[in-house]
């Protein structure tokens, strides 16, 4: 029964520390974007809450926030762009993207 149980806690916390949410958050982190960002609250750059509400419902939100990723932006959170981040390829940055989009 207590191997069971050991079992159990150690497949649970295994998918917590490898769900979606968990490496997205690893990927923003590993690429410098939380220098600039938060989850829930603006830093340099705004919350991505923030974001992910702004473009809800928005279909070419997932590609023009891709190429921002990117290659930067500026002017629409006010008046500090957003560096490009070369560091950041193709692949990487729908996925931080796709993770942004789906916060509530």
């Amino acid at each position: 029964m207590k191997r069971t149980i050991l079992a159990v806690l150690a497949v649970a916390a295994t998918g917590a520390v490898t769900s979606p949410a968990f490496a997205d958050e690893a990927l923003a982190k590993a690429k410098n974007c939380m220098a600039c960002h938060a989850v829930d609250k603006k830093v340099v750059g705004p919350a991505y809450k923030d974001v992910a509400k702004k473009y809800a419902g928005n279909a070419k939100a997932a590609d023009m926030l891709s190429a921002k990723v990117i290659k930067g932006g500026a002017g629409v959170w006010g008046p500090v762009p957003m560096p490009a981040n070369a560091q950041v390829n193709d692949a990487e940055s729908k996925k931080l993207v796709a993770w942004i989009l789906a916060m509530k």
